[in-house]
């Protein structure tokens, strides 16, 4: 069939990614490939309390946003209209918290990701479960609520994810795929759901409080990859579509974070593969060949999405600052009557960096727009300092904020790779830090010290992931995820980049430069 049938007949899988910056909707045929996309910008804000949050409105309005610029690229590409669909799948930004009552309404603010606000109870259940449980993640925002003593805790019913929470809304369904789970709370990958040992040490050790509920009764049903997860319903359908033309009844997937959708889009889901995922934030995925030998408070352990175990180096801070510079940057050459575009703009700078020292001259930049708990900071400030010897030049002040970028990455990353001896054969990069691709291949396999391919679909991002994932939930007869994923890329991936000597022994420089002056940084977040 040609893609107009496809569409027209419902045969097309949709995903749709609810991204840090930017809700993502990606189409795909009965042969998995994108054929048209929508997006929706959109930003988190803090609200007066200082929470990074956004608000459950512009969620749907986003949505639907999304939704809109994808039927217009569907007519205009194709002279149809978007009605009926075989599947579809709901990614979002992983962990944070949304808290709801048994009539559903939403007793807290969504507290992302972004927020450094439960080291004491990241901290002390750690120490309970003997498991690395990071400030991120749900388990952590909730305890540290029952340590604040906020009075909403006593009414929760529900507990879920942004992901979970939209995929609730279409479905009715209380369910979440094992990936994200693992981003509320410990799995066991042997039974494919929350962990029973630690579920019962976290309600004894809240027993004293008499809330009516119990962690497991508040928590949602983990599902595996390929496991229908309810339908679209015509109350979800009037969501994402208000005009009325999306039609209800298609099945949907395990919702899922962007952590699990990155690893789908770069077919990194089978053992000794890796991804990095590098944008506002950035994170590397291990899958794993064995259990680590220790606890590690900088790494997180989590797991595909079909429930393998994976070790993830996570960094709150990458992009954001020099995308500031790079505008900065930008505005002061259209102020001497340049003309540009922003494609060209990245390009050129990006571009400069290669031309740069391999340690980037003695400068030193933390991008820390948020805190940064891989070096312990729960605060950040964007930071550039030199010395009056060093090479101050536009090639090494853009390297420097290209290696700073990935510095608190590479802090996790040496844990895995040094202490545990884990290996990887191939690291597959996909977002904003590959805007220009050889420039973040040759940087990011410098400071992985790994080779490092993007696949030519990788642009399409965590967005086409899920809409992979709703696919594979749709087809029979696929075999496992890692097997129905490489009948889809084979061939896909470029050539992979191996990491330069020059380099790599650039960005250890740096790399020593950046931890000796960590007290620069936290005496700005102390100070200014």
């Amino acid at each position: 069939m040609d893609t107009k049938t496809i569409i027209e007949t419902g045969q097309a899988s949709l995903g749709i990614e609810f991204g840090s910056t930017r809700i993502k909707a990606v189409l795909i045929d009965s042969a998995f490939q994108p054929v048209a996309s929508g997006g929706h910008g959109w930003e988190n804000s803090q609200s007066p309390e200082g929470i990074w949050t956004y608000p459950l409105e512009e969620v749907w309005q986003g949505l639907q946003s999304a939704f809109s610029s994808l039927q217009e690229d569907v007519n205009k590409k194709y002279g149809c209209r978007l009605k009926k669909l075989k599947s579809l799948g709901i990614s979002g930004m992983m962990h944070g918290y949304l808290p709801f009552d048994a009539e559903g309404k939403q007793l807290a603010e969504f507290r992302t990701w972004r927020n450094n606000i439960t080291g004491e109870a990241a901290s002390e259940l750690t120490e309970l479960f003997q498991f690395n449980i990071p400030q991120r993640w749900s388990i952590a925002h909730l305890y540290q609520a029952i340590l604040k003593g906020e009075e909403h805790v006593k009414d929760i019913a529900f507990l879920t994810t942004l992901a979970g929470y939209i995929h609730w809304k279409l479905t009715g369904k209380k369910v979440m795929g094992a990936g994200e789970a693992s981003g509320m709370f410990p799995i066991d990958s042997e039974t494919g759901s929350f962990d029973s040992r630690m579920t019962g040490l976290f309600n004894s050790h809240i027993a004293g409080k008499s809330y009516s509920w119990t962690l497991d009764s508040i928590l949602p049903e983990v599902l595996s990859a390929g496991t229908e997860a309810g339908t679209l319903t015509a109350e979800g359908a009037a969501l994402i579509d208000p005009e009325g033309s999306l039609e209800a009844g298609c099945l949907l997937c395990p919702p899922e974070g962007d952590a699990g959708t990155g690893m789908v889009a770069t077919n990194s889901v089978a053992r000794r593969t890796g991804n990095v995922s590098a944008g506002t934030s950035v994170f590397a995925m291990l899958v794993l060949e064995n259990s680590l030998k220790k606890l590690h408070h900088e790494i997180d352990m989590v797991t595909t999405p079909d429930g393998s175990p994976v070790a993830m180096a996570h960094s709150n801070n990458c992009t954001s600052d020099y995308d500031a510079w790079i505008g900065l940057l930008g505005e002061s050459a259209k102020a001497m009557g340049a003309k540009f575009s922003t494609a060209e703009l990245y390009d050129t700078l990006l571009g400069k960096a290669l031309e740069g020292d391999a340690d980037c001259g003695g400068l030193l930049s933390y991008g820390y727009i948020s805190g940064e708990h891989m070096t312990g900071f729960s605060e950040g400030r964007p930071l550039f300092a030199r010395s009056a010897e060093s090479a101050f030049t536009l090639e090494n002040f853009v390297r420097s904020h290209l290696y700073t970028a990935l510095c608190a990455l590479k802090t996790g990353l040496n844990i895995l790779t040094g202490e545990e001896g884990v290996q990887v054969d191939e690291i597959r990069g996909h977002g904003g830090f590959f805007k220009t691709a050889e420039v973040g291949v040759r940087i990011m396999a410098a400071a992985t010290e790994t080779p490092v391919s993007i696949l030519e679909t990788a642009g399409e991002g965590g967005a086409w992931g899920i809409a992979l994932l709703a696919a594979f939930a749709s087809e029979k007869d696929t075999g496992t995820l890692p097997e129905f994923l490489e009948q889809i890329f084979a061939g896909s991936s470029g050539a992979a980049t191996a990491p330069l000597k020059e380099d790599v022994e650039g960005f250890r420089a740096f790399f020593d430069r950046y931890h000796k002056g960590l007290p620069i940084e936290r005496a700005a977040v102390e100070n200014l």
